[in-house]
């Protein structure tokens, strides 16, 4: 229910919809929705995570590196690094942490 849910936030939504998937004492699992145009700002994670597009097509920024990302494609994003995520079309994409 919770990619439903997202999928129907973004409808009336201008920014990138988050939502907790799965949690544990040492890792946490998020799901992103984006329509076309949107963007995740500048920000960093404290702990080392993993980006996998389910649905549709971004980018992902850090500094000196930009990858472009279609469905299935998956980057290592390093602790306390600088990065931010574009939407090149409607996507969804998983993250895990720890």
């Amino acid at each position: 229910m919770t990619i439903q849910a997202i999928k129907e936030q973004l409808n009336s939504s201008k920014r990138p919809i988050a939502k907790s998937f799965h949690t544990g004492d040492h890792f946490k699992v998020l799901l992103f929705g984006f329509k076309k145009g949107m963007k995740l700002e500048d920000h960093t994670a404290h702990h080392p995570t993993k980006l996998l597009v389910l649905e549709g097509e971004v980018i992902y920024h850090q500094p000196k590196k930009d990858v472009r990302l279609k469905q299935f494609d998956e980057v290592d994003i390093p602790a306390e690094m600088t990065h931010s995520v574009a939407a090149l079309e409607d996507s969804l994409v998983l993250l895990t942490q720890g």
